[in-house]
């Protein structure tokens, strides 16, 4: 149902448009403060609903963040699939555009994201982690499965160690470029895969 305010109609949101209202929220307030200084309050304001409201979606503060993290992850691994049958070394240039264009248009849920390691909560740590687990076993999959670096993959023990090094320097540029770095995207983006080429190279 519609209410009328002011002589202009204003939809009422679904369940899922209110939930992605107060993520969108949360994933701004987060990303500009550390996890301690955001109140539920807050959020409940500039989305313009109750407290009251707000807790039916989400029961705690742990709860509201945990579901902002869960949401990012979820679109960066969208974003970041495997393509069967393609090779690493296109996928690699097609993923991190994809990914890059994310890290733009979503800078406050990928900053959101990042600082949730820093909580002082550990269920939103761990939520974090398994995030981070999960992109790591999605590279992982794709290297294996590369005829190129699927030999070295299975040769190497280090090479899921170096992957994981490589998304911890990936997301320190990323945060660096959204800083304001001189680097335009492309720059960025070869950078970014010129480390994960380097790391797998014998």
């Amino acid at each position: 149902m519609a209410a009328n305010q002011g002589g202009r109609t204003r939809r009422r949101l679904s369940t899922e448009e209110r939930r992605e209202q107060l993520l969108s929220v949360g994933a701004r307030l987060f990303s500009e403060s550390p996890y301690d200084d955001v109140w539920i309050e807050q959020v409940a304001e500039i989305a313009g609903v109750s407290r009251g409201l707000l807790y039916h979606y989400f029961p705690t503060k742990r709860d509201f963040f945990a579901a902002v993290v869960e949401r990012e992850s979820g679109r960066m691994l969208r974003l970041t699939a495997a393509v069967p049958g393609v090779p690493l070394r296109e996928q690699l240039t097609a993923g991190l555009d994809a990914y890059l264009s994310y890290v733009e248009a979503h800078a406050h849920g990928y900053r959101a994201f990042h600082r949730a390691d820093a909580a002082g909560d550990q269920a939103v740590r761990r939520v974090y982690r398994r995030a981070l687990a999960a992109q790591e076993r999605q590279i992982l999959a794709a290297l294996a499965e590369d005829p190129e670096f699927g030999p070295v993959f299975e040769a190497r023990p280090d090479t899921r160690l170096a992957v994981r090094g490589w998304l911890a320097f990936t997301t320190a540029v990323c945060l660096e470029w959204l800083r304001g770095a001189e680097l335009g995207r492309e720059q960025v983006r070869d950078l970014c895969a010129r480390a994960l080429l380097g790391v797998l190279a014998d």
